[in-house]
């Protein structure tokens, strides 16, 4: 039998955490940093987590409210596994939020609906497709400003 410890880690989510095999479970990865950064190689490997709980308020936080990147404090009981290159196993029995991550940013493609009017804005690009909400095809405006233009010569039967 592994030796089983109960402590407090500090880390960041790995990855959305995820559903566990039971009702009221979740598991996710918890990635933790060596405390004192000026007294070890610089390049020590962080520490992975692999944790789960069975606590159903914990799980349902997880499920609904924790994104990548969050650092939790998360409390529990844990076990190495026989094989050393495997993660240690966190049964997680407390968790507090220490810092939420920042918001994403869309850098990719983002559809935005005018009425029955579907833009696509891409980050790389001027230019903005316009389609029907049926899918079809409008045209390309120059620039955000001209989507205006171009709906308004759509809806009155001329093309750009």
């Amino acid at each position: 039998m592994n030796p089983q410890t109960h402590l407090a880690i500090d880390g960041y989510v790995d990855a959305i955490p995820a559903p566990g095999t039971g009702w009221g479970t979740a598991r996710f990865d918890l990635i933790h940093s060596p405390a004192d950064a000026d007294r070890i190689a610089p390049d020590a490997p962080d520490t992975v987590y692999a944790c789960t709980t069975g606590d159903p308020r914990i799980a349902d936080v997880l499920l609904r409210e924790i994104q990548p990147g969050d650092l939790l404090r998360v409390t529990g009981t844990v076990v190495q596994p026989d094989d050393p290159e495997a993660p240690a196993h966190l049964t997680v029995d407390g968790l507090e939020v220490l810092e939420a991550a920042p918001a994403p940013v869309l850098y990719d493609l983002v559809l935005e609906r005018f009425g029955i009017y579907v833009v696509v804005f891409d980050a790389d690009r001027d230019a903005v497709p316009v389609f029907t909400a049926s899918g079809r095809w409008v045209g390309e405006a120059a620039s955000p400003d001209a989507i205006g233009d171009l709906i308004e010569a759509h809806e009155n039967g001329g093309t750009r």
